[in-house]
This record gives C-alpha cells, sequence and structure tokens, in this order.
C-alpha cells in the first residue's frame, strides 16, 4: 500500500492571529479539493478554552492553524498526529473497516483526538480527564451546523 507525498520546495511562513500560528505552505490548494469551513477554527478556538483542552492543530493542503498552551510541543504534538492520522486511515483501508472518520490517542498524561473532516485534519489534546467523547459530538455538531 503506498502512501501520497509531496514535497513542499518553500519555507512556510508562520503569522499569528488571536494567539494561534498560522502556517502557509508555499503549495496551492486545487481547486476541487474540499475546504473546510473559515468557522471550524473559531470554534475548535472556543472548544480549546475549556478546562483540560490542551489546543488544536486544524491543517489542510496549504495551511495549519495551531493553538497550544505549551507551543515547545509543536514540533512534537504535529509529527506525532500526522503519523497517527496517516496509520489509522491505513489500517482502516488494511481491514476494510470502513472509511476513517476518528481515532483517540491515550497517554500516560495527555490524550489526542485526531478527526478528518473532509481533507482537514483536526487534532484536539487534553488531559485524560477531558470527557473525548463529549468534544468530539461537539466538533461534529460544528461541523454539521456550517
Amino acid at each position: 500500500m503506498g502512501r501520497k507525498k509531496r514535497n513542499v520546495t518553500e519555507t512556510a511562513t508562520v503569522l499569528t492571529e488571536d494567539n494561534a500560528a498560522i502556517v502557509e505552505l508555499a503549495e496551492e490548494p486545487s481547486a476541487e479539493e474540499p475546504q473546510p469551513s473559515p468557522d471550524l477554527a473559531k470554534d475548535l478556538s472556543k472548544i480549546s478554552k475549556r478546562e483540560g483542552v490542551l489546543g488544536y492543530i486544524i491543517r489542510d493542503s496549504s495551511t495549519a492553524t495551531i493553538d497550544l498552551k505549551n507551543p515547545e510541543k509543536i514540533v512534537e504534538y504535529a509529527l506525532l498526529t500526522s503519523q497517527a492520522l496517516e496509520s489509522s486511515q491505513e489500517l482502516s483501508q488494511l481491514f476494510r473497516i470502513g472509511e476513517f472518520r476518528s481515532a483517540l490517542i491515550e497517554g500516560k498524561d495527555i490524550k489526542i483526538l485526531c478527526m478528518m473532516v473532509g481533507e482537514s485534519k483536526i487534532n484536539v489534546f487534553m488531559e485524560k480527564s477531558v470527557d473525548h467523547a463529549d468534544l468530539l459530538d461537539r466538533i461534529a455538531q460544528q461541523i454539521k451546523n456550517s
């Protein structure tokens, strides 16, 4: 099973907006790719203000919005979630269990909710005590309403 790989040759530009890092990649998105709702980042920003939520990363083909309370972990969290989403998609295809929707990664101190919405990859980082099912429902409801 092959992976889709893409090279972005230019350096990323980092902008800040409401304490969130916006990373724009040099590659232009295809016109036919579904783009995330502009309100999705705003909705995730509201969710990230809840007690126990450590932040989120939302990525599509050309941008990434990162809002983490611990900015030193951005690279580690981005690599972890990228690999987790890719592996989840591959396992879903390999075992023919249907389309990948979401996965939960649970560690010693934190857990991460990983989701796909169209071409957008959403990762929400939280303390272990946070009800991830409630967050999943809230995000799904926000997506449905937008």
